[in-house]
Protein backbone atom coordinates (compact mmCIF):
# COMPACT_ATOMS: atom_id res chain seq x y z
CA UNK A 1 0.00 0.00 0.00
CA UNK A 2 1.15 3.51 -0.77
CA UNK A 3 2.04 6.27 1.44
CA UNK A 4 4.39 4.30 3.85
CA UNK A 5 1.36 2.75 5.13
CA UNK A 6 1.07 -1.42 6.13
CA UNK A 7 -1.42 -3.60 5.48
CA UNK A 8 -1.50 -4.12 9.26
CA UNK A 9 -1.62 -0.75 10.06
CA UNK A 10 -4.41 -0.03 7.52
CA UNK A 11 -6.21 -2.97 9.42
CA UNK A 12 -6.05 -1.10 12.73
CA UNK A 13 -7.18 2.09 11.62
CA UNK A 14 -10.24 0.87 9.60
CA UNK A 15 -10.70 -1.38 12.74
CA UNK A 16 -10.73 1.17 14.81
CA UNK A 17 -13.22 3.05 13.39
CA UNK A 18 -15.28 -0.08 13.51
CA UNK A 19 -14.91 -0.79 16.62
CA UNK A 20 -13.49 -4.04 16.00
CA UNK A 21 -9.59 -5.72 14.09
CA UNK A 22 -9.41 -8.93 12.03
CA UNK A 23 -6.46 -9.47 13.98
CA UNK A 24 -8.53 -12.24 16.46
CA UNK A 25 -10.92 -12.59 19.55
CA UNK A 26 -7.45 -11.36 21.56
CA UNK A 27 -7.81 -7.59 20.34
CA UNK A 28 -11.49 -7.87 20.52
CA UNK A 29 -11.44 -9.10 24.42
CA UNK A 30 -9.19 -6.29 25.36
CA UNK A 31 -9.80 -3.34 23.22
CA UNK A 32 -13.10 -3.49 21.62
CA UNK A 33 -16.37 -1.66 23.25
CA UNK A 34 -18.29 -3.65 25.64
CA UNK A 35 -21.28 -5.44 24.48
CA UNK A 36 -25.18 -3.47 25.25
CA UNK A 37 -25.37 -3.73 29.34
CA UNK A 38 -29.14 -4.08 28.40
CA UNK A 39 -31.01 -7.87 28.48
CA UNK A 40 -32.00 -9.34 25.24
CA UNK A 41 -35.12 -11.59 24.92
CA UNK A 42 -34.48 -14.82 23.15
CA UNK A 43 -37.87 -17.21 22.07
CA UNK A 44 -37.26 -20.93 21.82
CA UNK A 45 -39.69 -23.65 20.77
CA UNK A 46 -39.32 -27.07 20.26
CA UNK A 47 -41.59 -28.90 17.84
CA UNK A 48 -42.23 -31.10 15.07
CA UNK A 49 -44.88 -28.15 13.56
CA UNK A 50 -42.33 -25.77 11.48
CA UNK A 51 -45.30 -23.02 10.88
CA UNK A 52 -47.22 -23.53 14.28
CA UNK A 53 -43.81 -23.80 15.79
CA UNK A 54 -43.15 -20.15 14.09
CA UNK A 55 -45.97 -17.98 15.34
CA UNK A 56 -45.71 -19.51 18.44
CA UNK A 57 -42.31 -18.01 18.80
CA UNK A 58 -43.17 -14.91 18.03
CA UNK A 59 -45.94 -14.51 20.09
CA UNK A 60 -43.38 -15.10 23.05
CA UNK A 61 -41.96 -12.31 22.01
CA UNK A 62 -44.76 -9.99 20.63
CA UNK A 63 -44.45 -7.19 23.34
CA UNK A 64 -41.18 -6.43 21.60
CA UNK A 65 -42.09 -6.01 18.50
CA UNK A 66 -45.68 -4.82 18.21
CA UNK A 67 -45.03 -1.55 19.93
CA UNK A 68 -42.35 -0.91 16.67
CA UNK A 69 -44.51 -2.60 14.19
CA UNK A 70 -47.17 0.00 14.83
CA UNK A 71 -45.11 2.52 13.75
CA UNK A 72 -44.31 1.03 10.14
CA UNK A 73 -45.96 1.31 7.09
CA UNK A 74 -45.72 -2.04 5.90
CA UNK A 75 -43.86 -5.27 6.45
CA UNK A 76 -40.47 -6.69 4.71
CA UNK A 77 -40.05 -10.83 5.11
CA UNK A 78 -36.20 -11.26 4.17
CA UNK A 79 -36.21 -15.65 3.76
CA UNK A 80 -33.09 -16.93 2.47
CA UNK A 81 -32.58 -18.45 -1.32
CA UNK A 82 -29.33 -19.28 -1.44
CA UNK A 83 -30.16 -22.25 -3.97
CA UNK A 84 -32.81 -22.44 -6.54
CA UNK A 85 -32.86 -26.26 -6.15
CA UNK A 86 -32.00 -27.85 -2.86
CA UNK A 87 -35.43 -27.45 -0.28
CA UNK A 88 -32.94 -27.74 2.82
CA UNK A 89 -30.74 -24.92 1.46
CA UNK A 90 -33.69 -22.48 2.00
CA UNK A 91 -36.23 -20.55 3.89
CA UNK A 92 -39.31 -23.06 3.97
CA UNK A 93 -42.52 -21.50 2.60
CA UNK A 94 -44.59 -22.77 5.85
CA UNK A 95 -41.81 -20.57 7.84
CA UNK A 96 -43.40 -17.41 5.85
CA UNK A 97 -46.36 -18.56 6.13
CA UNK A 98 -45.90 -18.93 10.30
CA UNK A 99 -44.10 -15.28 10.33
CA UNK A 100 -47.80 -14.33 8.25
CA UNK A 101 -49.77 -16.09 11.13
CA UNK A 102 -48.51 -14.41 13.75
CA UNK A 103 -49.20 -10.91 11.97
CA UNK A 104 -52.69 -11.51 10.91
CA UNK A 105 -54.10 -10.42 13.90
CA UNK A 106 -52.04 -7.90 14.95
CA UNK A 107 -51.70 -6.13 11.35
CA UNK A 108 -53.58 -5.20 8.53
CA UNK A 109 -51.09 -3.68 6.17
CA UNK A 110 -49.00 -4.47 3.30
CA UNK A 111 -46.74 -7.16 3.26
CA UNK A 112 -43.44 -7.75 0.84
CA UNK A 113 -41.51 -10.82 1.01
CA UNK A 114 -38.15 -9.83 -0.40
CA UNK A 115 -34.89 -11.30 -1.88
CA UNK A 116 -31.72 -11.27 -3.70
CA UNK A 117 -31.07 -14.78 -4.51
CA UNK A 118 -27.66 -15.52 -5.56
CA UNK A 119 -29.39 -17.40 -8.35
CA UNK A 120 -32.92 -16.51 -10.05
CA UNK A 121 -34.68 -15.23 -7.38
CA UNK A 122 -38.44 -15.82 -9.50
CA UNK A 123 -37.17 -19.28 -10.12
CA UNK A 124 -36.29 -19.84 -6.28
CA UNK A 125 -40.08 -18.41 -5.59
CA UNK A 126 -41.71 -21.01 -7.77
CA UNK A 127 -39.44 -23.86 -7.32
CA UNK A 128 -39.91 -23.51 -3.29
CA UNK A 129 -43.52 -22.92 -4.22
CA UNK A 130 -43.93 -19.06 -2.60
CA UNK A 131 -46.42 -18.69 -4.78
CA UNK A 132 -49.09 -20.67 -2.97
CA UNK A 133 -48.25 -18.63 0.28
CA UNK A 134 -50.30 -15.66 -1.36
CA UNK A 135 -53.75 -17.16 -1.79
CA UNK A 136 -52.92 -19.26 1.77
CA UNK A 137 -53.74 -15.41 3.46
CA UNK A 138 -56.74 -14.20 1.88
CA UNK A 139 -57.58 -10.48 2.16
CA UNK A 140 -54.20 -9.96 3.17
CA UNK A 141 -52.09 -7.52 0.85
CA UNK A 142 -48.95 -10.38 0.33
CA UNK A 143 -46.47 -9.85 -2.68
CA UNK A 144 -43.26 -11.37 -4.04
CA UNK A 145 -40.56 -9.07 -5.07
CA UNK A 146 -37.11 -9.68 -6.36
CA UNK A 147 -34.78 -7.38 -5.36
CA UNK A 148 -32.81 -7.76 -8.14
CA UNK A 149 -34.94 -6.86 -10.29
CA UNK A 150 -35.96 -3.73 -8.42
CA UNK A 151 -32.61 -2.41 -8.13
CA UNK A 152 -32.92 0.09 -5.66
CA UNK A 153 -30.18 0.74 -3.43
CA UNK A 154 -27.39 2.56 -1.74
CA UNK A 155 -23.73 1.75 -1.18
CA UNK A 156 -21.49 0.53 1.42
CA UNK A 157 -17.93 0.35 1.72
CA UNK A 158 -15.91 -2.84 2.37
CA UNK A 159 -12.61 -4.41 2.37
CA UNK A 160 -11.56 -6.42 -0.57
CA UNK A 161 -8.68 -8.92 -1.24
CA UNK A 162 -5.93 -6.45 -1.26
CA UNK A 163 -7.79 -4.86 1.85
CA UNK A 164 -8.72 -1.55 -0.01
CA UNK A 165 -11.93 -0.61 0.24
CA UNK A 166 -15.08 -1.44 -2.32
CA UNK A 167 -17.97 0.19 -2.34
CA UNK A 168 -21.11 -2.51 -2.58
CA UNK A 169 -24.76 -1.82 -3.56
CA UNK A 170 -27.13 -3.05 -0.66
CA UNK A 171 -30.64 -3.39 -1.59
CA UNK A 172 -32.97 -0.26 -0.62
CA UNK A 173 -36.02 -1.72 0.50
CA UNK A 174 -34.32 -3.19 3.65
CA UNK A 175 -32.78 0.02 4.69
CA UNK A 176 -36.04 1.73 4.65
CA UNK A 177 -37.31 3.27 8.19
CA UNK A 178 -40.99 2.61 6.92
CA UNK A 179 -40.53 -0.84 6.89
CA UNK A 180 -40.71 -3.15 9.18
CA UNK A 181 -37.72 -5.90 8.17
CA UNK A 182 -38.45 -9.81 9.77
CA UNK A 183 -35.77 -12.12 9.07
CA UNK A 184 -36.72 -15.40 7.95
CA UNK A 185 -33.93 -17.73 7.85
CA UNK A 186 -32.80 -21.68 8.28
CA UNK A 187 -30.31 -23.30 11.00
CA UNK A 188 -27.14 -23.86 8.72
CA UNK A 189 -23.43 -24.77 8.65
CA UNK A 190 -21.63 -22.79 6.31
CA UNK A 191 -18.41 -23.19 3.68
CA UNK A 192 -16.61 -20.28 5.34
CA UNK A 193 -17.80 -18.65 8.44
CA UNK A 194 -18.78 -21.67 10.53
CA UNK A 195 -22.64 -20.97 10.44
CA UNK A 196 -25.44 -19.33 8.66
CA UNK A 197 -27.96 -17.85 10.86
CA UNK A 198 -29.97 -14.20 11.20
CA UNK A 199 -26.84 -11.72 10.74
CA UNK A 200 -25.43 -13.95 8.09
CA UNK A 201 -28.68 -14.05 5.83
CA UNK A 202 -29.62 -10.35 6.40
CA UNK A 203 -26.02 -9.28 5.42
CA UNK A 204 -24.92 -11.44 2.53
CA UNK A 205 -28.73 -11.31 1.79
CA UNK A 206 -28.72 -7.20 1.17
CA UNK A 207 -26.04 -7.29 -1.46
CA UNK A 208 -27.55 -6.97 -5.32
CA UNK A 209 -26.69 -8.60 -8.71
CA UNK A 210 -27.87 -7.70 -12.02
CA UNK A 211 -31.43 -8.41 -12.68
CA UNK A 212 -31.61 -11.38 -15.13
CA UNK A 213 -30.90 -10.83 -18.70
CA UNK A 214 -29.89 -7.15 -18.16
CA UNK A 215 -26.69 -6.62 -20.74
CA UNK A 216 -24.23 -5.78 -18.07
CA UNK A 217 -23.49 -8.53 -15.59
CA UNK A 218 -22.43 -8.23 -12.53
CA UNK A 219 -22.44 -9.34 -8.40
CA UNK A 220 -22.14 -7.42 -5.68
CA UNK A 221 -22.50 -10.66 -3.47
CA UNK A 222 -19.02 -12.09 -4.33
CA UNK A 223 -17.35 -9.02 -2.71
CA UNK A 224 -17.77 -10.59 0.39
CA UNK A 225 -16.05 -14.03 -0.85
CA UNK A 226 -12.88 -12.34 -1.11
CA UNK A 227 -10.88 -14.17 2.13
CA UNK A 228 -12.58 -15.77 5.31
CA UNK A 229 -10.85 -12.68 7.47
CA UNK A 230 -11.90 -10.10 5.24
CA UNK A 231 -15.66 -11.93 5.02
CA UNK A 232 -15.86 -11.67 8.87
CA UNK A 233 -15.12 -7.96 9.11
CA UNK A 234 -17.22 -7.61 6.00
CA UNK A 235 -20.49 -8.89 7.44
CA UNK A 236 -19.70 -6.77 10.52
CA UNK A 237 -19.89 -3.69 8.51
CA UNK A 238 -22.81 -4.71 7.02
CA UNK A 239 -24.73 -5.10 9.91
CA UNK A 240 -23.59 -1.78 11.96
CA UNK A 241 -24.89 -0.18 8.36
CA UNK A 242 -28.27 -2.59 8.40
CA UNK A 243 -29.38 -3.03 12.13
CA UNK A 244 -31.21 0.48 12.67
CA UNK A 245 -33.62 -1.28 10.01
CA UNK A 246 -33.79 -4.70 11.71
CA UNK A 247 -37.19 -5.59 13.31
CA UNK A 248 -37.64 -9.36 14.42
CA UNK A 249 -35.67 -12.59 13.49
CA UNK A 250 -36.78 -16.55 13.07
CA UNK A 251 -34.54 -19.01 12.84
CA UNK A 252 -36.34 -22.31 11.35
CA UNK A 253 -34.24 -25.38 13.08
CA UNK A 254 -37.19 -27.71 12.64
CA UNK A 255 -35.30 -29.37 10.23
CA UNK A 256 -31.29 -27.94 10.02
CA UNK A 257 -28.27 -28.57 7.98
CA UNK A 258 -24.86 -29.98 9.06
CA UNK A 259 -22.01 -30.91 7.41
CA UNK A 260 -21.44 -29.12 3.86
CA UNK A 261 -23.35 -26.47 4.20
CA UNK A 262 -24.83 -24.17 3.17
CA UNK A 263 -26.08 -25.62 0.30
CA UNK A 264 -25.24 -29.43 -0.03
CA UNK A 265 -25.15 -30.35 3.57
CA UNK A 266 -27.32 -33.13 5.05
CA UNK A 267 -30.72 -32.65 7.39
CA UNK A 268 -30.64 -32.51 10.90
CA UNK A 269 -34.14 -32.67 12.82
CA UNK A 270 -33.16 -29.97 15.67
CA UNK A 271 -36.88 -29.45 15.82
CA UNK A 272 -36.44 -25.97 16.88
CA UNK A 273 -37.47 -22.12 16.49
CA UNK A 274 -35.75 -19.28 17.76
CA UNK A 275 -37.44 -15.95 17.96
CA UNK A 276 -35.78 -12.40 18.94
CA UNK A 277 -36.03 -8.30 17.71
CA UNK A 278 -31.90 -8.96 18.45
CA UNK A 279 -30.50 -11.12 15.28
CA UNK A 280 -26.78 -11.46 17.70
CA UNK A 281 -28.84 -12.74 20.74
CA UNK A 282 -30.63 -15.34 18.20
CA UNK A 283 -27.72 -16.26 16.65
CA UNK A 284 -25.75 -16.74 20.12
CA UNK A 285 -28.53 -18.85 21.03
CA UNK A 286 -29.12 -20.97 17.68
CA UNK A 287 -25.27 -21.16 17.57
CA UNK A 288 -25.57 -22.93 21.36
CA UNK A 289 -28.48 -25.28 19.38
CA UNK A 290 -26.08 -26.34 17.04
CA UNK A 291 -23.27 -27.34 19.33
CA UNK A 292 -20.59 -25.01 18.00
CA UNK A 293 -18.15 -23.05 19.89
CA UNK A 294 -19.42 -19.93 19.57
CA UNK A 295 -15.40 -18.38 19.26
CA UNK A 296 -15.22 -19.77 16.06
CA UNK A 297 -18.30 -17.63 14.42
CA UNK A 298 -15.94 -14.52 14.09
CA UNK A 299 -18.46 -12.16 12.40
CA UNK A 300 -21.08 -12.91 15.35
CA UNK A 301 -18.07 -12.28 18.27
CA UNK A 302 -17.69 -9.03 16.07
CA UNK A 303 -21.20 -7.80 16.02
CA UNK A 304 -21.13 -8.58 20.09
CA UNK A 305 -17.99 -6.68 20.70
CA UNK A 306 -19.01 -3.23 18.80
CA UNK A 307 -22.83 -3.73 20.13
CA UNK A 308 -25.07 -4.91 16.99
CA UNK A 309 -26.26 -7.29 19.23
CA UNK A 310 -25.88 -8.88 23.14
CA UNK A 311 -23.91 -11.87 22.61
CA UNK A 312 -23.30 -12.56 26.30
CA UNK A 313 -25.59 -15.86 27.05
CA UNK A 314 -25.84 -15.04 30.82
CA UNK A 315 -27.73 -11.40 29.73
CA UNK A 316 -30.09 -13.18 27.56
CA UNK A 317 -33.47 -14.26 28.66
CA UNK A 318 -34.74 -17.67 27.34
CA UNK A 319 -38.50 -17.59 26.74
CA UNK A 320 -39.82 -21.51 25.99
CA UNK A 321 -37.67 -24.29 25.94
CA UNK A 322 -34.41 -24.49 26.97
CA UNK A 323 -31.29 -25.01 25.08
CA UNK A 324 -30.71 -28.47 26.46
CA UNK A 325 -33.76 -29.52 24.82
CA UNK A 326 -32.94 -29.01 21.50
CA UNK A 327 -29.31 -29.36 21.31
CA UNK A 328 -27.47 -31.58 18.60
CA UNK A 329 -23.48 -31.45 17.48
CA UNK A 330 -23.75 -30.44 14.13
CA UNK A 331 -21.52 -31.97 11.44
CA UNK A 332 -18.95 -29.23 10.61
CA UNK A 333 -18.21 -28.77 6.80
CA UNK A 334 -15.48 -30.28 5.78
CA UNK A 335 -12.97 -27.30 5.34
CA UNK A 336 -13.46 -25.99 9.26
CA UNK A 337 -9.70 -25.78 9.42
CA UNK A 338 -9.46 -23.43 6.56
CA UNK A 339 -11.90 -21.60 7.86
CA UNK A 340 -10.74 -20.86 11.45
CA UNK A 341 -7.62 -19.31 9.74
CA UNK A 342 -8.88 -16.27 10.17
CA UNK A 343 -8.32 -16.73 14.23
CA UNK A 344 -4.17 -16.77 13.56
CA UNK A 345 -1.76 -14.25 12.05
CA UNK A 346 -2.12 -12.89 8.90
CA UNK A 347 0.48 -15.38 7.18
CA UNK A 348 1.31 -12.73 4.34
CA UNK A 349 3.33 -10.27 6.10
CA UNK A 350 6.17 -10.33 7.73
CA UNK A 351 6.17 -10.87 11.27
CA UNK A 352 7.70 -7.54 12.10
CA UNK A 353 6.23 -5.22 9.19
CA UNK A 354 4.61 -1.60 10.62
Amino acid sequence: MGSGVSRRGFLTRAAGAAGASLAGTRWLEAGAPAAPAGRSTVALIHGEERRKSVAEALTLIEGQILPVLRTKKYVVVKPNLVSTLQPLAVTHADAINGILDFLAPRWKGPVVIAESSAGNTLSAYENFEYAKIVPEHPGREVRLVDLNTEARYEELQILDDDIHLHPVRLAARLLDPEAYVICSTAMKTHNAVVATLSVKNMTLGAPIRSAPGAAERWNDKRRYHVGIRQMHYNILLTAQRMKPFWGATVIDGTEGMEGNGPSMGLPVPSQAVIASTDYVAADRVGIEAMGIDPSWVGYLAYCGQTGVGQYDLEKIDLRGAKITEVQKKYQLHRDIERMLEWMGPMRDLPPRLG
